[in-house]
C-alpha cells in the first residue's frame, strides 16, 4: 500500500517488482534528499586568503615550513599555507606569553594546595599553543569565548596576572570583582565572554555573538571554544545547524586534549575526528603543540568565516594537570604518557629550541629572561592576595546595570536586603 496522488493504492504481488521506478513519482518533492554542499574555496578565490599574508623581507624574518600531515580537512579543496614566516621580536612575545601562562598555571596549583584558591579550577598547561596561536591570528574586535579551563585565554585577551590572580583569590581587584573565582573569568574590554561553567553551554551563546556580528556587519569573527568532553552535547549541533544555515562567521573551536574529565575520547565518542563532526560544516584538524600550525590554521578559518560562513576546527592538544585540581589525573592515564608528551611535544620546548637554534637568543639570556618573568608572576600574585575582598554591602551590586534590585532574597529571609541597602530585620 502506498499513497498516491492523495489516495491509498493497493499493489498485487505482481506489481511488487515495478515498486521502485514507480515509487519515485508518488513521494512529494519536499522529503526528497537534498544535496546542500558548502560554497566551494574557488568559488571566492582561494588566492585572497594567500593575498593577506604576504612574505614579510629583513633579515630578522624567519621562515619555518610546517609538515602538511599537521593538518586534515573536511570538505575543503585548500587549506593553510605550509611556509610561514614570523619575526624574530614577534617569536619572542610568543615564547613570553605561552611561558606565562604556564607558570602562572603552576603557580595556581600551589596556591590552590595551600587552599588560597577555592572552588573549582582547571588548568590550562600543555595547551598553551592554542590560545597563543590564534589570539596571533586575531584582529582588533574579533570575539572570544570558551568553557572553564580559560585562565590562558584570558592573559592572551589582554588582562593581567595580578587581576587573574585577584578574581581566583576572590578580591576585589579581579574581572569580576572576587564574585566568579577561576571559572569565570571575564574580559569585555577586548571581547573576551568567558569562562562558562556549564558543558558546551557557551558554544550556542557564541553562535549569538556571531549572529550579532553578521548583522552588524562589522566584519568580525568569533571563536567559540569547547573540549572534546562537550562535542557530543545535543546545543552543539543545534548551534552548527543554526550558523550554517546563516553563514555567521564562527570558527568552532574544539580543544581536543584527549580526555573529557576522566574518560578518554575513544571512549565517549563514535568518531573522534571532531573536526568532521560539523559534517555539512567545513573543518580543519590541526596539531595544537605547534603554536605556528595553529596560527596558520587560524588565518586559514578566519579568512573562511568572514567571507564564506562558518567551519570547526579541531586543535589536537594536552593537557598536563587532571580535569580539575581535585583530580590527580593518573587513574585513567599513567604517569609516563605525561612524562611522553612533555618530552616529544610541549609546545614551550619547541619554541624555546627555534629561539635558540635560530640565534635569537642565547640559551643562558633564556634562562634569565624565564626566572624574571617567574619572579613577576609570583609578585603579582602576592600582591593580588593582599587585595581586599568586597564589603557585604556590594554583594549585591552587578546584578541589575542600573544598580541594586530592589530586593534581594537570602536564605535568611531576615537578612534579605532591600533597595540595595537595609536588611529586612533592620526595617521599621
Amino acid at each position: 500500500i502506498y499513497k498516491k496522488n492523495g489516495e491509498f493504492v493497493v499493489l498485487t504481488m505482481k506489481s511488487v517488482s515495478s515498486l521502485r521506478s514507480r515509487l519515485s513519482a508518488c513521494i512529494a518533492p519536499s522529503f526528497k534528499c537534498k544535496t546542500n554542499h558548502s560554497r566551494a574555496l574557488s568559488s571566492l578565490s582561494f588566492s585572497t586568503y594567500i593575498e593577506q599574508y604576504p612574505t614579510p623581507t629583513g633579515k630578522d624574518v624567519l621562515k619555518f615550513t610546517l609538515d602538511a600531515d599537521q593538518f586534515k580537512l573536511h570538505r575543503l579543496t585548500e587549506g593553510p599555507q605550509l611556509e610561514t614566516y614570523i619575526s624574530k621580536d614577534e617569536l619572542m612575545t610568543l615564547y613570553k606569553s605561552m611561558f606565562t601562562i604556564r607558570r602562572m598555571e603552576l603557580l595556581c596549583d600551589q596556591y590552590y594546595k595551600s587552599k588560597q584558591i577555592w572552588g573549582f579550577c582547571h588548568l590550562y598547561d600543555g595547551q598553551e599553543a592554542v590560545c597563543c596561536g590564534i589570539e596571533e591570528a586575531l584582529i582588533p574586535g574579533d570575539h572570544v569565548i570558551t568553557a572553564y579551563r580559560e585562565h590562558g585565554w584570558q592573559y592572551t585577551r589582554g588582562d593581567t596576572v595580578r587581576r587573574i590572580f585577584a578574581e581566583m583569590f576572590g578580591k576585589k581587584t579581579g574581572c569580576a570583582r572576587g564574585k566568579g573565582g577561576s571559572m569565570h573569568l571575564y574580559f569585555p574590554e577586548n571581547n573576551f565572554y568567558g569562562g562558562n561553567g556549564i558543558v558546551g553551554a557557551q558554544v550556542p551563546v557564541g553562535t549569538g555573538i556571531g549572529l550579532a556580528a553578521k548583522q552588524k556587519g562589522d566584519g568580525s569573527a568569533v571563536v567559540v571554544a569547547f573540549g572534546d568532553g562537550a562535542a557530543n552535547q545535543g546545543q552543539v549541533y543545534e548551534s552548527f545547524n543554526m550558523s550554517q544555515l546563516w553563514k555567521l562567521p564562527v570558527i568552532y573551536l574544539c580543544e581536543n586534549n584527549r580526555y573529557g574529565m576522566g574518560t578518554a575520547a575513544e571512549r565517549a565518542a563514535a568518531v573522534t575526528d571532531f573536526y568532521t563532526r560539523g559534517d555539512y560544516v567545513p573543518g580543519i584538524a590541526v596539531d595544537g603543540m605547534d603554536v605556528l600550525a595553529v596560527r596558520e590554521a587560524s588565518r586559514f578559518a578566519l579568512w573562511h568565516v568572514r567571507n564564506i560562513g562558518p567551519i570547526v576546527m579541531e586543535a589536537l592538544t594536552y593537557r598536563y594537570h587532571g580535569h580539575s585540581m581535585s583530580d590527580p589525573g593518573v587513574s585513567y592515564r599513567t604517569p609516563t604518557e605525561v612524562a611522553e608528551i612533555r618530552q616529544s611535544f610541549d609546545p614551550l620546548r619547541k619554541v624555546r629550541s627555534w629561539i635558540v637554534d635560530n640565534n635569537v637568543m642565547a640559551d643562558d639570556e633564556l634562562k634569565k629572561m624565564e626566572k624574571e618573568i617567574r619572579k613577576q608572576i609570583e609578585a603579582d600574585a602576592k600582591d593580588a592576595l593582599n587585595d581586599s575582598e568586597l564589603e557585604e554591602s556590594e554583594l549585591v551590586l552587578d546584578i541589575y546595570t542600573t544598580g541594586p534590585p530592589p530586593f534581594v532574597r537570602y536564605s535568611d529571609y531576615q537578612e534579605s536586603i532591600v533597595n540595595g541597602k537595609v536588611a529586612v530585620k533592620d526595617l521599621k
